[in-house]
C-alpha cells in the first residue's frame, strides 16, 4: 500500500495544477500562488507580451529581480538575522555577568 503525498489544487492564470504540499505549508503556498497570479496579470494587462509562457517567464524574471534586490549588501536577510541573534546572545551574557557583580 502506497501513501499519496499531501497536495493541493492551485490555479495560475486559469490553469489548474495539483502540487505536493504539506498541510502546514498550504497557506504560504496559496499566498505565493496569489502573488504570482497578480504579477502575471499585471504583465498581461500591459499588453506588451503575448502568450502565457512568455508572461510566466517575465513574471519569474521580475520576482527574481525583486528577491535579489531585497538582499542587503550582498548578504541575504537570514545572515542579518543570524548576526542579530549572536549580538543578542552576547548582550544577554554581558548582562548576566553584570548581575553577578551585585
Amino acid at each position: 500500500m502506497s501513501v499519496e503525498p499531501a497536495g493541493m489544487q492551485i490555479s495560475i492564470m486559469g490553469r489548474e495544477f495539483r502540487v505536493a504540499c504539506a498541510p502546514e505549508e498550504q497557506k504560504s503556498l496559496q499566498e505565493a500562488v496569489d502573488y504570482l497570479n497578480r504579477k502575471m496579470q499585471d504583465i498581461k494587462d500591459q499588453g506588451k507580451i503575448n502568450g502565457i509562457d512568455r508572461i510566466a517567464i517575465m513574471a519569474a524574471l521580475n520576482i527574481s529581480h525583486e528577491f535579489l534586490t531585497a538582499r542587503v549588501g550582498g548578504s541575504d536577510v537570514s545572515e542579518y538575522k543570524r548576526r542579530m541573534n549572536q549580538i543578542g546572545m552576547t548582550l544577554d551574557q554581558a548582562m548576566a555577568d553584570q548581575e553577578k557583580l551585585f
